[in-house]
């Protein structure tokens, strides 16, 4: 497609820029795609039963990216603590700081039915359906963020896509739907009455391509719909090609759910059948009954024409795919391997077609786990691991020639990698990049100051709404501990790790979307300090101007005149990490541990006069002297000299402030392989295990809440979760995968097996944080901690002492990129309506997991 220059408006960036650039300028190419190009409108699930055509919107001003790790959502919290509540037109629901009352009004669909309106953003939208029996359905929504059916949460369609389907029972009577209107100012809702209980979906299909010169078994995922009241258990999907078939057992689902699973496919050698091809998919019961069948098509190609392949992660069993422009060279051995990301709206196919193919690498672009994903932080960096380790398997490069390199948001991910990994890359060549996602997002508001008062009146902010959105704020102690657990992601502390490896920076003389300033800033940063950099401005260029926004010749010759250098070449250098659970390694020295979790660690190695080191907020430290391949038999660090062997890897550890050599540190401490904080659950083919021992209140919302994340991580994630019954769960079935438990130990049976000995215990109406109790069930928290029968493995805990804590836990901003969320948080019902000020207590166990090393807040 092609795009003449956007002047995109502040008012928009507020609502349409989330984790990067959402709408972007280019000439030629077609690296960017609107979100909703390719939105599903066909119902083939069933037959529609119910279009939602009139209800009543909300409209709450939000002028800041809503992206706390604790959001405020008054609206959200109205409906969850008060069930019974019923909006109707021009009811007042309160009145915001400017003194204007916030009014429930009637809104009604387009001809599209959709409700289409400008004023919708920053909206809510109340929908209400009467039913004369209770029946099951499928709720199709598209367009907002998050939705409260009948009080209880689900995963919205933010992007537009029309993927979302949602089984649900209707209840006999009034039924109630509240949804958060997402980037766009529209909203489609509509009832489904499914054609069968279990069936296939082909909205939001991961598949690879084919291709003809590899006989293996390939891997992609297609999501099942189960509208019944039972689990799918023990059943098959069998796929067919050519005549060629291959089954594959998919895990059990649990009733009125929808999951992504994984299935088989046979390989096609004829390279006679390129193109298009049917891909037969049939779903069977245990005892062979078909259940489904479905028609996909896929795509058989050339490995030496541009194509996808796909993995299975380790973050959650799922099925991921990346693209690849492969090397020009047929024959190409030992060569280069490029990893290109994208940028924010950038399907992983349109990266890497950006590029023409080199005749002396071949280039592989991930997915960030979707489109708009994760800003290469969280599991977006995990997918660009996994895709790096994948690619590396089968291309078998050049170790010293892997080269990074992205644009836009991909241009952060360039900066973000290379500085968090520094010696996986010989150079990195960010492209129309920010450095820091979190100070990309400020700076819209710092540019309104540059506005003139008529162009701020223009875009709806009066003087009170500046003062409001400019007012210097000064962090408390509790936002500080909670904000710490994003160190690893705040690229500027780690910039001095750019020192590995030559930066190309590139970017748009005239780029309003990722304005040039930032890049300009940059160059005047690494100016500095670093040898080995090269700075370009496009003239004239803008966000996108073609495909030479990435694919430009003279980065490619930089990156062709540098290598990863040996160890036993390395005179000396500097390594800096937010935390040993993200990047603890370069070259032949890693961090196993800190003195402070989660603030800055570094270390300075020279041996060029002697081996000499230091480090700074490192309790724990490794070094490999095996790979240096020097006579040395003496080590100072920070002044304390130690003999070492020279042949094999040393551990130092610091005590009573001096350095002394020790034993690797217990794999059941904190250290690279486990060391939080809370996200960290949520990976090593993590399963959800939910509580059914409660009343069934409680078991529905802990069921639900799994059920929930499960959502939000398929959407955000391209995910699959695997949900489990506490009462079928067992340490032996589970081993050494990581669990989120949702529950508590009064109604979750698994609790004692994985959390018996736990310092923080949570019961019906009582906390017990080692040993300080509070009382109520208004308390939730999240939390993460070591499995106990596991070296590798994490327990993260969702859970509550009652009602009240349920509902203020429903937020699971843990899965929003941006967010930061230490090992332990503690919180009472006001935290939808106040925020972080809610929480109670924030902080990281110490090193040994236990509370009384670690360091935590009170309020």
């Amino acid at each position: 497609m092609q795009l003449t220059k956007i002047k995109i408006r502040i008012i928009l960036l507020f609502v349409m820029i989330g984790s990067s650039t959402l709408i972007a300028q280019q000439r030629t190419g077609n690296i960017v795609e609107y979100f909703g190009k390719e939105k599903v409108n066909d119902i083939k699930e069933g037959k529609l039963l119910h279009v939602f055509k009139t209800g009543l919107a909300l409209k709450i001003q939000n002028f800041r990216f809503n992206s706390s790790s604790f959001p405020k959502d008054q609206v959200f919290s109205r409906f969850l603590m008060q069930p019974n509540y019923e909006p109707e037109n021009d009811d007042v629901f309160d009145i915001d700081f400017t003194g204007k009352q916030l009014m429930w009004k009637t809104i009604a669909t387009d001809t599209t039915n959709s409700f289409n309106d400008s004023n919708l953003r920053s909206s809510y939208v109340y929908l209400s359906y009467q039913s004369d029996t209770e029946k099951t359905v499928l709720f199709e929504a598209s367009g907002h963020s998050l939705v409260l059916i009948n009080g209880l949460p689900h995963e919205g369609d933010h992007y537009d896509f029309g993927w979302n389907l949602i089984p649900l029972k209707l209840k006999k009577g009034l039924n109630k739907f509240v949804l958060k209107v997402g980037r766009f100012p529209r909203i489609r809702a509509r009832l489904i009455d499914p054609q069968t209980p279990v069936q296939f979906t082909t909205r939001d299909v991961t598949l690879p391509d084919l291709l003809v010169e590899e006989d293996k078994t390939y891997l992609g995922a297609i999501r099942i719909i189960n509208t019944s009241d039972n689990w799918v258990e023990n059943h098959t999907i069998t796929s067919e090609i050519n005549g060629v078939s291959l089954s594959h057992q998919i895990p059990n689902m649990p009733p009125l759910s929808v999951q992504k699973v994984p299935f088989k496919i046979a390989s096609v050698s004829d390279g006679n059948q390129l193109g298009k091809a049917d891909l037969k998919l049939s779903l069977n019961a245990k005892n062979g009954a078909l259940v489904n069948t479905n028609t996909i098509q896929i795509e058989i190609k050339s490995k030496h024409t541009h194509h996808k392949r796909t993995l299975k992660s380790n973050v959650d069993g799922s099925i991921q795919y990346y693209s690849v422009a492969p090397s020009s060279n047929k024959n190409l051995e030992n060569g280069a391997l490029f990893l290109s990301v994208h940028g924010a709206s950038v399907e992983a196919v349109n990266q890497a077609n950006a590029y023409a193919k080199k005749d002396w690498g071949n280039l592989i672009a991930p997915t960030n786990r979707r489109p708009f994903g994760f800003a290469w932080e969280d599991w977006g960096r995990l997918d660009a691991l996994e895709v790096l380790a994948d690619a590396k398997t089968i291309y078998i490069p050049n170790s010293k020639k892997i080269y990074l390199t992205g644009h836009s948001m991909g241009g952060h991910g360039t900066w973000y990698l290379g500085a968090t990994y520094p010696d996986h890359f010989a150079a990195i060549a960010p492209c129309a990049g920010y450095p820091d996602l979190l100070l990309y997002r400020g700076g819209f508001t710092s540019r309104m100051l540059n506005m003139t008062e008529a162009q701020l009146e223009r875009f709806g902010i009066s003087p009170k709404i500046l003062e409001r959105l400019t007012a210097e704020h000064v962090p408390t102690a509790m936002e500080n501990i909670i904000h710490r657990a994003g160190t690893p992601s705040r690229t500027l502390q780690l910039i001095r790790n750019y020192l590995h490896h030559g930066v190309y920076v590139l970017h748009g003389e005239i780029d309003n979307v990722v304005p040039t300033a930032i890049a300009r800033d940059m160059r005047e940063r690494l100016g500095k300090f670093h040898p080995d950099f090269t700075y370009y401005e496009y003239p004239d260029g803008t966000h996108w101007y073609g495909n030479h926004s990435v694919d430009w010749e003279p980065i490619f010759d930089f990156f062709k005149q540098r290598s990863i250098k040996e160890a036993t070449d390395i005179k000396k250098y500097e390594f800096f990490t937010g935390s040993p659970g993200v990047s603890a390694t370069s070259h032949f020295i890693t961090i196993h541990q800190q003195d402070q979790p989660f603030v800055t660690s570094s270390f300075k190695f020279s041996k060029e006069d002697g081996y000499k080191l230091h480090t700074d907020n490192v309790a724990v430290i490794e070094v490999d002297f095996s790979a240096l391949n020097d006579a040395a038999t003496n080590i100072e660090i920070d002044g304390n000299s130690i003999k070492i062997q020279n042949d094999k890897s040393v551990f130092f550890k610091m005590v009573n402030g001096a350095w002394q050599i020790t034993q690797a540190p217990s794999l059941k401490e904190k250290g690279p392989h486990r060391n939080g904080g809370f996200k960290d659950a949520f990976r090593n083919n993590v399963v959800f295990v939910y509580a059914t021992n409660g009343t069934p209140t409680e078991n529905e919302w802990y069921y639900n809440r799994a059920r929930f994340d499960a959502e939000t991580f398929w959407y955000r994630a391209n995910g699959h979760i695997e949900m489990v019954k506490d009462v079928d769960f067992s340490l032996k079935k589970y081993a050494d995968r990581n669990v989120v438990i949702y529950g508590n130990a009064d109604n979750n049976t698994a609790w004692n097996k994985l959390l018996k000995d736990c310092p923080i215990q949570v019961k019906d109406y009582g906390v017990n944080f080692n040993g300080k109790l509070l009382f109520g069930n208004q308390w939730g928290m999240y939390f993460i901690v070591p499995r106990k029968d596991s070296d590798i493995a994490s327990v993260g805990v969702v859970t509550a002492t009652g009602s009240k804590g349920m509902k203020a836990a429903y937020m699971n901003h843990y899965l929003v990129n941006g967010t930061t969320f230490p090992d332990v948080l503690l919180f009472d019902d006001e935290v939808l309506l106040n925020g972080m000020p809610a929480v109670k207590s924030a902080g990281f166990f110490g090193n040994d997991w236990s509370v009384e090393t670690g360091d935590f807040e009170w309020r």
